[in-house]
């Protein structure tokens, strides 16, 4: 089974519909009505609706890394730097990331792009 993404309200559209165009389950933050949530609110979202987070929001990493410290399970969380990665590279890059892995291995986890 495929991993679902959460995307965070910072994520640009291109990202979610070419996802999307490739087959793969998307909820941003906006359509799930939660427009303005805190960054640990949305973390907490993801988690509860069994998604993993991509985000491109530097405080979300701060948040994932206090919770790994506590011990505090979440669902995961792919980052990619806003200028680190093109529109096309995150979403071949999430592509591949929610083809081959598991809800379980990605659980506390936090994954960088660029893949490379």
């Amino acid at each position: 089974m495929s991993l679902s993404l959460y995307m965070d309200e910072n994520v640009p559209r291109q990202i979610t519909m070419g996802l999307r165009l490739r087959g793969i389950d998307v909820l941003t933050v906006q359509e799930d009505g939660r427009s303005g949530m805190s960054d640990p609110q949305v973390l907490e979202r993801a988690s509860q609706l069994q998604r993993i987070l991509f985000s491109r929001d530097d405080d979300l990493l701060v948040i994932a890394h206090q919770k790994q410290q506590e011990g505090v399970s979440f669902s995961g969380v792919i980052y990619s730097h806003p200028q680190g990665q093109s529109i096309g590279g995150c979403i071949s890059d999430l592509e591949l990331i929610v083809s081959v892995c598991t809800l379980n291995e990605c659980r506390d986890c936090v994954q960088y792009l660029p893949l490379k």
